[in-house]
């Protein structure tokens, strides 16, 4: 699923995973619409039912143009009607602008397609399916559902259409795009509405079904239409498993923002034609791809097509049981250096809230590593003692509405900003990235995107429209009791210490408290360092790093040197939980550098 809405049409060159390719058949492998036609054509050869399913706005018209002269049904055909729809989904996409002004929020539809299946025509197409089995004959059964759990019996031959996070946005944002089962060209941000709560649930719940029980015979690439790829199963899990014998990266998406910077432009070196840029979702595991390269074939797939497949070999068994299979810890940098401003006043949702209200997983805590600071940055955390936070929140709301500006300083704790600031944001704590700094932050596990602005200095977004504030739901989310001490004693570096130690370096807890699940810590070291995912369990543990302080450091397996992945300033990878022992080689000899790193707690 996706939560942007205007993602930077850039793919970034630098993050590719070059594996080994040994042992790897790619020759099985189609690439290009000319290449993808003569697969297509030996798979209508085998006959039967060929099922061809996709996540949102996968090209089917593309694809089944290939597939030559055969009898085809589109699953549409059994969708309730475009009216019956539409009261289906009124509870999950409520118009209550009084708690929402623009319509951002809603509920995740759970009923998975079978909820929008018409009975009466759903069994009409059993039974045209049966007959098309009993004759031989050979039909193609496409659209989004072809593979769901009604429909997926009837399939011999099972192909899934994907589609990156970013690349679904665009081709949205193209304009032609209609939800699924929808009769209205909707404005953009009402359609990315909907497809969060329905369409993207919808074919991410079944994508991550139908790969953790590699229950797929082909995996088409459709981010390109007229490039196609088109791999076997065997092949995209096998590329997939072999990745993940490695440290590796994901391609990061890039978004201008009003309070946007200018740092990571430079560092990444990013298009001129960006106005700026202040989200960098590195690893926001909803949001990312995998870029795989090997012996001369490259694909891109979502980052959840990585971790559906082999969950357990990247995250280890403890973290599947405790999350579900889903990633549990998402990062990106937030950038205002040199910016216009600071990012808004805002708050994130706790468990039950947004349990109730969203039907999402959990509650959204965050925190900010700081890594680049101006002169002046500040990062606004709490409220000050003694401040009335009533009458601030009398003051969001008259500010919302007759748009006054608020003295936010008056009562909002500022923390003074210095590389290697730690502070951590619990659910429900307000909280703003200042002006003039760099920060990485790293949040639980958000598959939306809460964040209710209380305050916004009454800009106007990129498009000249007033930024929404959601003072209803912050005001129902606030904790009142972050205070300025509280923040003192527990948010900022809180329980900082030295875990291990040793002549080339040492691991430092910079941040942990109650309320998050992760661990906050620095590798600090010269020339090398080790680690070890398996130093606290036997099935292992993944870490994230980020190279925040230095400019080269290989970092790789010890047991198989050869796994490997260098790393530049800024760049983040994944260590896979089965990894075991890792060696960070540091490529500027005698220098010092910090690596970020981010696990889950385990008591130590």
């Amino acid at each position: 699923m996706s939560f942007m809405f205007n993602p930077f049409p850039y793919d970034d060159p630098n993050a590719i995973n070059r594996i080994d390719a040994k042992g790897i058949n790619t020759a099985s492998v189609s690439v290009g619409n000319d290449s993808v036609r003569k697969a297509f054509v030996a798979i209508v050869k085998k006959g039967g039912v060929i099922a061809l399913d996709g996540y949102t706005t996968a090209p089917f018209d593309a694809v089944l143009a290939l597939a030559g002269d055969v009898r085809k049904i589109a699953v549409s055909s059994v969708l309730k009607s475009p009216a019956e729809l539409r009261e289906l989904f009124r509870d999950n996409l409520p118009e209550d602008r009084k708690k929402d002004p623009v319509l951002l929020y809603g509920k995740l539809f759970k009923a998975g397609y079978a909820g929008m299946f018409d009975p009466v025509k759903l069994a009409e197409l059993k039974k045209t399916l049966d007959e098309v089995k009993k004759s031989g004959e050979t039909l193609i059964l496409w659209g989004f559902g072809a593979l769901s759990e009604e429909l997926y019996p009837y399939a011999d031959t099972r192909i899934f259409c994907d589609i990156t996070p970013k690349r679904a946005v665009l081709n949205i944002k193209k304009g032609g795009f209609r939800n699924l089962g929808s009769d209205e060209d909707m404005p953009f941000k009402a359609t990315m509405r909907r497809c969060y709560y329905v369409d993207f649930e919808l074919a991410f719940t079944l994508r991550s079904k139908l790969l953790a029980a590699h229950d797929i015979d082909y995996y088409i690439c459709g981010d390109n239409a007229e490039e196609l790829t088109l791999l076997p199963a065997d092949l995209l899990f096998t590329l997939i498993d072999r990745t993940l014998e490695s440290p590796f990266r994901q391609r990061p998406v890039y978004l201008e923002g009003v309070w946007g910077g200018y740092y990571t432009m430079g560092v990444r070196r990013l298009p001129d034609t960006m106005k700026n840029c202040a989200w960098v979702f590195d690893m926001i595991p909803m949001e990312v791809s995998t870029v795989i390269e090997a012996d001369g074939l490259t694909v891109e797939v979502p980052f959840y097509t990585v971790v559906s497949s082999f969950g357990e070999k990247l995250m280890g068994r403890q973290c599947i049981d405790e999350f579900h299979g889903f990633f549990p810890i998402r990062f990106n940098y937030d950038d205002t250096f040199h910016a216009a401003g600071n990012m808004s006043v805002q708050l994130h949702p706790g468990a039950e809230f947004v349990m109730k209200e969203n039907g999402e997983l959990g509650r959204q805590d965050e925190s900010y590593y700081v890594f680049v600071t101006g002169q002046g940055a500040r990062t606004y955390l709490g409220f000050r003692d003694g401040v009335n936070v009533d009458e601030f929140v009398d003051e969001v709301k008259k500010s919302e509405k007759e748009h006054t500006e608020i003295d936010y300083k008056k009562y909002i704790y500022g923390v003074h900003s210095e590389p290697g600031t730690q502070v951590m944001i619990p659910a429900g704590t307000i909280h703003a990235s200042g002006q003039n700094q760099v920060i990485l932050e790293i949040g639980s596990l958000t598959v939306g995107s809460y964040t209710y602005k209380m305050y916004d200095y009454l800009r106007r977004d990129l498009d000249g429209n007033p930024r929404p504030i959601h003072s209803y739901y912050g005001a129902l989310n606030l904790n009142h009791n972050m205070t300025e001490t509280y923040v003192k004693e527990n948010l900022v570096n809180g329980r900082k210490r030295v875990l291990r130690e040793d002549k080339n370096g040492k691991e430092i807890v910079v941040g942990e408290c109650d309320q998050l699940y992760f661990s906050l810590r620095n590798l600090v070291f010269g020339d090398y360092f080790t680690d070890d995912t398996k130093r606290y369990s036997e099935s292992g543990d993944f870490f994230v790093y980020a190279l925040v302080d230095g400019e080269d450091v290989t970092v790789r397996s010890k047991a198989h040197p050869e796994r490997q992945f260098r790393m530049k300033y800024m760049d983040m990878v994944v260590i896979p939980a089965s990894m075991g022992e890792v060696e960070l080689v540091n490529n500027k000899p005698g220098t010092w550098t910090v690596m970020h790193k981010t696990m889950l707690k385990r008591g130590v």
